[in-house]
C-alpha cells in the first residue's frame, strides 16, 4: 500500500473520529452497512442485501427482521413486479443511519467551517466531490 493511500486512510478516519455524532442507539456495524445499501441503491430486496454484505439470504433476512422490529426499515412492493419486496428506510431509520455514518453538522459548522476561509471551504468541497466521482467509477466495476 502506498504512503499516499495510508495517509488518506489515516486522515479519513481521524476526520470521522473527531467530527462524528455521539451514538445514542445500540446498532451493529452490519446493520449500518445494510441500511447504507438500502439508502444508496435502488429497489433493494433481501437478495441484493445478501450479495452486498456477502452473507446468505437467510442471514440477510434475519438482519432485516431485526431492523424491521426496530422500525428502521419497512417493506413495500415493487411497482413493476408486485411479487418483489423492496426495502426502504423509515424516517427513524434515516435518522439513525445519518448519526452512524455522517459527520456531526454542528461540529462541522462551529469547529471547522466557521474557522475556514471561503477558498478553503470551496477547496475541500471540490476535492471531496472529485473523490466521490472517482469512487462511482470504482463501485461500478
Amino acid at each position: 500500500m502506498s504512503t499516499e493511500i495510508m495517509q488518506l486512510n489515516d486522515l479519513w478516519t481521524d476526520i470521522y473520529y473527531q467530527l462524528r455524532y455521539q451514538h445514542q442507539e445500540k446498532i451493529t456495524h452490519q446493520s449500518i452497512r445494510i441500511m447504507q445499501v438500502i439508502q444508496k441503491e435502488n429497489a433493494v430486496g433481501i437478495k441484493e442485501i445478501a450479495k452486498a454484505i456477502e452473507v446468505s439470504q437467510n442471514t440477510a433476512s434475519e438482519h432485516i427482521k431485526r431492523l424491521l422490529e426496530k422500525k428502521y426499515v419497512c417493506k413495500t412492493r415493487s411497482i413493476e413486479d408486485e411479487r418483489k419486496v423492496i426495502l426502504k428506510l423509515t424516517d427513524l431509520g434515516k435518522e439513525v443511519l445519518h448519526r452512524h455514518s455522517s459527520l456531526d453538522e454542528d461540529k462541522l459548522k462551529h469547529l471547522l467551517f466557521e474557522k475556514m476561509s471561503d477558498e478553503e471551504r470551496q477547496f475541500i468541497l471540490e476535492a471531496l466531490t472529485l473523490m466521490k466521482e472517482r469512487a462511482k467509477d470504482v463501485h461500478n466495476r
